[in-house]
């Protein structure tokens, strides 16, 4: 039964990562700390299994903003700079910053008076990081043997990060039933990619009122039943992290009654709350991270 019911709520998830957000707002992804250092660990390896004689790694997010900066020994003192603003130049610009120092080296001298960017390095050693065809940060390299190689270490870190998630979406995943139960035993994730990431929930109690900024949820009931605040305003509001909000409760809103067999879609940016729940409450939870 629950291997159905995980079967129902993957196509659900594949549903609701192909919509589109409302028109006013606009969501797009964006890389992680530790996305970052991934890029980073991949870039240092590189560099000294091709003999580069220093190197400084910046890699930033997908406004600009400085996640990661790590340098070999023996880089030159300002190579961390630099390798900050070619990150950041790629980012951007959208592109690889290899193309500014071409056209520069061609004549286009207008180029480095460009006063929108602080810091423009049109140096080679940027380039942007895509995933599923959008710019989700850069990385930036500097102190290398030459402007070449720095491109070089750069494009490798890229590409071998592309990869690795373009496999991480790609992969199928069989989940035995015994280990779906322990999972909701202990209220556990069952799968985590980088689109979707699907959960094995329990509740004995009602919870804290949410708002998840980035995550779509869908609900699938398995066990149980509860009533459910959905919309409305959150109660004391705080931020658990920089994509959730938690509040005592909700003023206002929509009550829903679940019981099993019911699916709910909370699209991200709308509080909901487990006002009560009828125990032991189970039920899967999609989270559809896609923009």
């Amino acid at each position: 039964m629950k291997t159905c019911a995980l079967s129902l709520i993957l196509l659900l998830a594949n549903g609701a990562a192909s919509a589109a957000p409302p028109a006013e707002i606009l969501s797009r992804s964006t890389l992680s700390a530790e996305g970052a250092k991934a890029i980073a660990a991949q870039a240092l390896a590189y560099a000294r299994e091709h003999s580069a004689p220093g190197a400084a790694v910046a890699v930033v997010d997908a406004g600009g903003v400085l996640l990661y900066l790590e340098r070999l020994d023996g880089t030159f003192q300002n190579a961390s700079s630099i390798s900050i603003g070619k990150a950041r130049t790629a980012v951007l610009f959208g592109k690889p910053t290899r193309v500014f120092e071409d056209a520069v080296n061609k004549g286009r001298y207008a180029m480095l008076a460009v006063p929108e960017v602080a810091p423009f390095t049109p140096l080679m050693g940027g380039v942007p990081v895509e995933v599923a065809g959008q710019i989700i940060g850069a990385v930036g390299v500097s102190g290398a043997a030459s402007a070449a190689q720095d491109d070089e270490i750069a494009s490798n870190a890229a590409a071998a990060f592309q990869q690795r998630q373009a496999e991480l979406s790609a992969r199928v995943q069989h989940l035995s039933g015994a280990r779906v139960a322990k999972a909701f035993r202990e209220d556990a994730n069952l799968i985590s990619d980088p689109a979707f990431q699907v959960n094995a929930s329990r509740r004995d109690a009602a919870g804290e009122a949410e708002v998840h900024l980035r995550d779509t949820d869908i609900f699938y009931v398995l066990a149980g039943s509860a009533q459910l605040i959905v919309g409305g305003e959150l109660i004391t509001p705080r931020n658990l992290s920089a994509s959730e909000v938690r509040g005592a409760q909700i003023q206002g809103g929509e009550t829903m009654q679940l019981a099993k067999g019911d699916v709910v879609s909370i699209p991200r940016g709308v509080p909901h709350w487990f006002k009560q729940v009828s125990a032991p409450f189970e039920y899967y939870v999609v989270k559809s991270t896609a923009p």
